[in-house]
């Protein structure tokens, strides 16, 4: 939940957790294999077969982790032979542990495994298609590869062709894919050995769901001190109580309205996991719209919370479901919590929509334990006051507390809109929303909250603060803290307006390479320096490293331009093949390039030219596109470029790497670095590649 822990992580740095350490080209460790196999009548198997070399593996279909592996994807061209083409399914030893760098248990497969469909067919034909997969050491993870096959069928019987709605519907689409969903998944597990003597299907992401599980239980516990779900709770417990004969049944009842609440968050949850098929909430999610369409909601749920209006459902629903709510029946229970979850969504709706975006990251069946948290959380507090209603007293001294829960809600809630106007603002690079506007604008949020729990804002329908003995107004020391804490907050951030690093803000806040404005470390403001205007710097300085902006290293970004310049300027040339969402390149940048000894060689020493190999949003000039046999595509961006560059003249395909040549493209040293923060080997290398600079250009 947005409201309980940072979770709005830049996603593009987990993405390139699996880009580590390798510097040569490394070979392709898979062998794939075809077999089509007859299994009765027009009844066949498609077959994969796939072997990998000692030390390598390749992900399940249903991997766990935290949803950014890479699983084996299928397609399978058109064909008028194929009556039904099945999912497909996975057979061999699975693994399933606990992997550096990736939150959670995951699984795969080691030296071999069999990727099976069921196929019917009419007739004898030949079936083509394409197959995508990614294979992995224990440290890094090799680019995902797209292949052909090719199945041949020859001993099928000839059957009529039918037209039916039936075979309309299974026929196999054009281009259809087979990138598992949930239950093509459930399905396949049942056909996995596991390394065990007996058979176990491959476990779910037990962590990550237990933990939106929590999470919803945790949202739906907030929701509670909200106004319009808090002020129905001891209506609806009294009622409970005052309507059964007994206390005992005062219980039943209260436990059955509980119930109901969590299987109609369950059920909302179910039918979100019915289209969470191939992680589409994560690609949805994830997209430049759907952050801008977050931002409005979480605009207007904002200014409702403050009070300029309240947001409800159509009144003719709660009027429906209410006509029907009654405590004779399970069915007149179950209508009374749906009364309740339209009449307060004006205050779950922010909860479950942040919610939506955690689930998001996780599995497919994610919505599912998500939402069923979150219904666990919001019917709690009406069974423990069914069973302890002496607890009820104590509610009917809420006062106005609860309309200022709301207000600082509404806070939140504004807070976070900007975070999802900052990563839409990033992805496009409008930079609207640089570095210290933003933290500008939370550091603002944060005080007026703070000035508002202190007494000294008011709002139209907040209540008075209570009064001591002698009729003045006084803070309680919770909302004295919770001010604390706001103000707190917002001093830690304001130096992040001059350039400060705000390490445990950093998931928040946007790249220093945003920041215009940047105090160096004697505390002055850094001198500008007149540079040249590099090729594409105006759209990929936003992603410089802290080092460059914070302490003025001036990097190329096209490859033929930094061999000019190493020329010109008689300087080696570092090549620094890096990448906008690879986490290592952002460790050594902070960890290795920030020391002083060695900004001090790459500012003076070297030429740097930072190559990003998933720049893929900058397109080069047409008449430096080409076609790339690495690539097996027409090279139209910068990161294309890079990419296709840095595999055929310096025969290495991960990020970070750094090779470094004179502007003749000779190699000053025999291999590349790759990530290392030892600092004091790579003063070491710099410096040995100083001295083959030397000897080359005396």
């Amino acid at each position: 939940m947005k409201f309980i822990k940072p979770i709005l992580i830049v996603l593009a740095f987990v993405f390139s957790a699996n880009t580590l350490f390798a510097q040569n080209m490394i070979a392709d460790p898979s062998t794939w294999t075809f077999e089509t196999k007859h299994v009765k009548d027009n009844h066949y198997q498609l077959i994969f077969h796939l072997k990998l070399k000692e030390g390598w593996h390749i992900w399940s279909l249903n991997p766990g982790g935290d949803g950014f592996q890479i699983v084996p994807s299928f397609k399978i061209k058109k064909n008028d032979a194929v009556i039904k083409l099945g999912a497909f399914k996975e057979k061999g030893n699975a693994i399933t542990e606990l992997m550096d760098g990736v939150d959670g248990k995951v699984t795969y497969f080691k030296n071999k495994v069999d990727y099976i469909a069921e196929l019917e067919v009419n007739n004898n034909t030949t079936l083509l298609g394409t197959f995508k997969y990614q294979v992995c050491d224990d440290k890094m993870c090799l680019p995902p590869a797209t292949k052909k096959c090719s199945f041949e069928i020859k001993d099928a019987k000839q059957l009529a062709a039918t037209n039916t709605t039936q075979d309309t519907n299974t026929a196999v689409k054009s281009e259809a894919s087979y990138t598992p969903s949930s239950k093509d998944v459930a399905q396949a597990s049942q056909t996995i050995t596991s390394t065990k003597e007996e058979s176990k299907p491959i476990p779910s992401d037990q962590r990550s769901n237990l933990m939106l599980i929590i999470e919803g239980i945790l949202g739906g516990l907030l929701s509670i001190i909200t106004p319009c779900v808090f002020a129905m709770l001891p209506m609806t417990v009294s009622f409970f109580l005052k309507r059964s004969k007994d206390k005992k049944t005062g219980i039943k009842v209260a436990l059955q309205y509980s119930f109901s609440i969590v299987l109609i968050f369950t059920l909302l949850g179910f039918l979100l996991t019915l289209v969470n098929n191939k992680n589409i909430l994560y690609e949805f999610s994830s997209d430049w719209r759907t952050n801008l369409v977050f931002f409005g909601l979480f605009m207007i749920f904002a200014f409702s919370f403050l009070g300029a209006f309240e947001l409800s459902l159509p009144s003719k629903w709660s009027t429906l479901t209410d006509s029907k709510a009654n405590m004779n029946s399970f069915s007149g229970i179950f209508f009374m919590a749906l009364t309740l979850a339209i009449v307060s969504f004006s205050c779950t709706a922010p909860f479950l929509g942040g919610l939506i975006s955690e689930i998001s990251k996780g599995a497919h069946i994610g919505p599912l334990f998500g939402f069923m948290g979150y219904g666990i959380g919001l019917a709690l507090p009406f069974t423990l006051f069914a069973i302890f209603p002496q607890l009820l007293n104590a509610l009917n001294k809420q006062g106005g507390w609860l309309n200022a829960v709301k207000v600082t809600f509404g806070f939140i809630e504004l807070a976070l809109a900007f975070k999802f106007l900052s990563n839409a603002d990033l992805q496009k690079g409008w930079r609207l929303l640089d570095r210290e506007i933003f933290i500008a604008i939370w550091v603002v949020i944060a005080i007026v909250l703070a000035l508002y729990l202190l007494g000294k804002i008011r709002f139209s329908h907040d209540s008075d603060l209570p009064k001591n003995t002698w009729d003045l107004p006084y803070l309680t020391v919770t909302r004295t803290m919770f001010a604390i804490a706001s103000l707190v907050f917002a001093l830690y951030l304001l130096p992040g307006m001059w350039g400060a690093p705000l390490n445990g803000m950093g998931a928040f806040v946007p790249p220093m390479g945003t920041q215009d404005f940047v105090l160096n470390a004697g505390g002055s403001a850094a001198p500008e320096e007149k540079k040249e205007a590099h090729m594409y710097a105006d759209k990929m300085k936003l992603y410089e490293p802290e080092a460059v902006r914070k302490f003025g290293l001036d990097t190329y970004f096209d490859y033929q331009e930094a061999l000019a310049a190493s020329k010109k300027l008689n300087k080696p040339l570092m090549l620094d093949f890096t990448g906008i969402t690879c986490v290592n390149c952002r460790k050594m940048e902070t960890q290795v390039w920030s020391n002083e000894a060695v900004l001090k060689m790459l500012k003076e020493d070297f030429i740097i030219v930072s190559l990003y190999c998933d720049a893929t949003q900058v397109e080069i000039p047409k008449e430096a596109q080409f076609e790339s046999q690495f690539l097996g595509a027409t090279v139209e961006t910068l990161g294309q470029y890079n990419s296709d560059l840095q595999a055929t003249k310096y025969n290495s395909n991960t990020q970070p790497i750094y090779f470094f040549v004179d502007g003749n493209e000779q190699l000053l040293a025999k291999e590349g670095y790759s990530y290392n923060p030892d600092v004091a080997l790579f003063i070491k290398h710099l410096n040995a590649v100083k001295a083959a600079y030397k000897n080359l250009h005396p």
